[in-house]
């Protein structure tokens, strides 16, 4: 008998296929129930450490689909959410934004009523065996818009999202907070800086920068390179993510951030001088294939988040800086490439 049963939404993509198995190592007395539809982002041999695992199990399935996500909440009794599942990519998002409003927000909304149906009795009155459930919805500091060269988002930044993507995603927090503040519904919302690290898939900055350098292909930077983001380690983000869901308080928005402002040109120098170590080239630098092409529409100059409130408040830390995390991801794609 498993002591919570959690369903995790986008479980085969980059920052969900990193949160699985750890937690299913983790925790073995939680049952772990990865919902995921499988596009072009998700891919199940992400996973295959633990798919013969007594406390996993993946269904191949969509959280636009109302009547499968409520029939899981009460096949399984699930008294947990952790929302990843999302179209996440903005040049994606410019080119077609139907599918990022109706993936983002209604999976979302779709995902609150099951919950609200299945937990609650009346708004503020929880069902008997259901009192801890929680929903914790993972998003991004894109729905904050853009920096100039100083100060950081804090929790309290007005949201002022650029993209369909971050607008998308903006709306999805927007229901959550309204399920807690209408409902009484126990949720938490974290916002993260950019991510990198082991399965993040190819179209991404950083894959794209390695993919690109070992084929001896142009890599494509967007306008001048000098887009600034604050870079975090996966491995980092999914730690910070179980503890918020297991100290976080209910209500509340927590910022992750890895503490590693880089100008995107600095991340393609990073990854070349690497390379150059690792995988040299005779009598050159993989630095001569970087390429300037026609920045991005809307393209936000700068990210950085103030992460003080997840570090005081939960005792949160990033643990890798950028140099060994950076480290780690050229040698993991390396193996996958070569």
């Amino acid at each position: 008998m498993f002591k919570k049963t959690i369903l995790v939404t986008g479980g085969l993509g980059f920052i969900g296929s990193n949160f699985v198995p750890y937690y299913v190592n983790k925790y073995p007395d939680h049952l772990l129930i990865n919902l995921d539809s499988l596009t072009y982002a998700g891919n199940l041999d992400n996973v295959t450490e633990i798919k013969d695992s007594k406390n996993y199990q993946f269904i191949k399935g969509d959280i636009t689909d109302f009547s499968l996500v409520e029939r899981i909440f009460q096949d399984f009794t699930i008294d947990a959410v952790i929302h990843f599942a999302a179209e996440s990519h903005v040049d994606n998002s410019i080119l077609g934004p139907a599918i990022f409003v109706k993936t983002n927000l209604m999976g979302t909304f779709n995902l609150l009523e099951a919950a609200r149906k299945t937990w609650l009795e009346e708004p503020f009155k929880y069902k008997q065996k259901y009192e801890n459930a929680r929903f914790h919805h993972i998003s991004t500091d894109e729905v904050y818009g853009s920096l100039g060269a100083e100060g950081y988002f804090t929790e309290q930044t007005p949201y002022a999202p650029n993209s369909p993507y971050s607008a998308s995603k903006a709306g999805s927090d927007f229901l959550v907070r309204s399920y807690h503040h209408t409902y009484g519904m126990n949720t938490v919302i974290t916002n993260c800086s950019n991510n990198y690290g082991p399965k993040q898939h190819n179209e991404k900055l950083i894959p794209t920068i390695i993919r690109k350098a070992i084929a001896k292909e142009p890599i494509p930077i967007y306008g001048d390179g000098k887009n600034i983001r604050d870079w975090l380690f996966v491995l980092d983000h999914i730690k910070a993510l179980v503890c918020v869901f297991n100290q976080g308080l209910s209500g509340e928005t927590y910022n992750i951030g890895g503490n590693a402002e880089k100008t995107n040109l600095e991340v393609v120098a990073a990854i070349c001088e690497i390379l150059d170590q690792l995988k040299p080239l005779s009598g050159k630098s993989y630095k001569e294939f970087i390429t300037f092409v026609k920045d991005r529409p809307g393209h936000d100059k700068r990210y950085a988040i103030d992460a003080s409130k997840i570090k005081s408040k939960l005792n949160w830390q990033p643990e890798h800086t950028f140099d060994q995390g950076i480290l780690e991801t050229i040698q993991w794609y390396l193996n996958k490439y070569l």
